[in-house]
């Protein structure tokens, strides 16, 4: 089933939401979704309530001490599992530098250990480009690109496809991706603009789905739950929803 790496370069778009949203759907329709916390900030993990206190424990012990991906999973309240984040994660590219097998051994320890066959992959990647990032991209059969809808969405979505066209020359083939609006307010002419902006430029690759500035997104991280346990019937929870149904459809959460 798919890995997906949700990423960008610019910060405050909406990637760890978006990666817990879609994973928790993913899960009440049945498809037993594992996530990946490759940021050392652990946004993701402490919205799971999957805080670590020894670095061995978390996703950091995969990388320094050879621990199992699979036995770092820890199942959430909700019962999400994630492989959980840890601020030592930081030390790992100057521990271990930014060789090809580096690169690779997040995909290599998926592999081996058989963690995609029969579930989907969802890992929440580091904002900056660097060993845990193309981790993250090295791994992935796809990427998901959350463009909040501010003025410099443009500017990062642009930076972006130059980082993935730079990859596809190490990878010797095109990285499967799609772009998503987060933050959409229709009351904005910003925001249609910035949409309008963002088709120009990467066509059929910008999701017909725009999740819509909601309250009930906003505040769903800070009660540690994802948008459809915090606010079912919230706008936020059908933007996601539809989402999910659009990813599906096309073939890339498969």
């Amino acid at each position: 089933m798919a890995k997906i790496a949700v990423f960008n370069q610019k910060g405050g778009v909406g990637k760890t939401t978006t990666t817990l949203n879609l994973a928790a759907l993913l899960a009440r329709r049945g498809a037993d979704p594992l996530l990946m916390d490759l940021d050392p900030q652990g946004h993701l993990t402490g919205i799971c309530s999957a805080t670590v206190t020894a670095s061995e424990r978390s996703l950091y012990g995969f990388f320094a001490v050879g621990a199992t991906l699979a036995g770092l999973i820890k199942r959430t309240e909700s019962g999400l599992k994630i492989v959980p984040s840890h601020l030592d994660l930081a030390r790992v590219e100057t521990q271990f530098g930014k060789g090809p097998q580096v690169l690779n051994r997040l995909n290599q320890g998926i592999v081996k250990e058989n963690l995609n066959t029969d579930r989907p992959i969802l890992m929440d990647a580091c904002p900056m480009l660097g060993v845990l990032s193309l981790n993250g991209v090295f791994a992935a059969d796809r990427v998901l690109i959350p463009i909040s809808a501010d003025f410099l969405a443009i500017k990062g979505a642009l930076q972006m496809e130059r980082t993935l066209k730079a990859l596809e020359q190490v990878l010797k083939k095109r990285v499967e991706r799609r772009y998503v609006m987060t933050r959409y307010d229709s009351r904005r002419k910003m925001s249609w603009d910035i949409d309008r902006q963002l088709r120009d430029h990467f066509g059929s690759d910008v999701c017909e789905t725009r999740i819509a500035e909601n309250v009930s997104i906003a505040e769903s991280p800070a009660s540690n739950r994802d948008v459809f346990d915090h606010a079912p019937g919230s706008r936020g929870a059908q933007d996601y929803a539809a989402l999910a149904d659009e990813l599906e459809f096309c073939g890339f959460l498969k």
